[in-house]
């Protein structure tokens, strides 16, 4: 007779044999994890400032510098409407991505993208600023995109 008793059907054994536990490579990493968890809360504050950002612009012309020439030129009231509406759609899709909604990951990429574009063309109003929320959405677009779907759940 061994030392070691067979395990009962119904239960795991212990010690040596780990065959049941997940293995690393099976799930994502937590740092991709945290970095969608990460991205959700930004898109919610992306999209708070987009919005806080249109309403500004929609009621004091006062609040942007004044720019010559510019190519996508556009009145800041009409750059005030699509901040508001942008920032609106940031808003629900963060907070979709936050409830863990199927649809919230490849929305937060096409809305993260039409944010980084708008930033771009908003450049000349607010440059330091528009930077900044453009690194914010292509850090956005980065952890949703680099996000591994679990196999099991589907």
């Amino acid at each position: 007779m061994s030392q070691h008793a067979e395990p009962t059907p119904g239960r795991q054994p212990r010690g040596g044999d780990a065959s049941w536990a997940q293995r690393p490579g099976d799930r994502p990493s937590g740092w991709v994890t945290g970095g969608v968890v990460f991205a959700g809360v930004l898109l919610l504050l992306n999209g708070a400032l987009a919005v806080l950002q249109g309403i500004a612009a929609i009621a004091e012309d006062d609040v942007y510098a004044r720019i010559g020439t510019y190519v996508y030129e556009m009145s800041l009231t009409g750059w005030g409407i699509v901040h508001v509406i942008l920032g609106a759609l940031v808003l629900v899709t963060g907070y979709g991505l936050l409830k863990g909604m199927a649809w919230a990951r490849v929305a937060g990429i096409v809305i993260a993208s039409l944010s980084l574009i708008a930033q771009f063309l908003f450049l000349p109003y607010a440059p330091v600023w528009s930077v900044i929320m453009m690194a914010i959405d292509v850090f956005v677009i980065w952890a949703l995109a680099s996000r591994e779907d679990d196999p099991s759940r589907a």
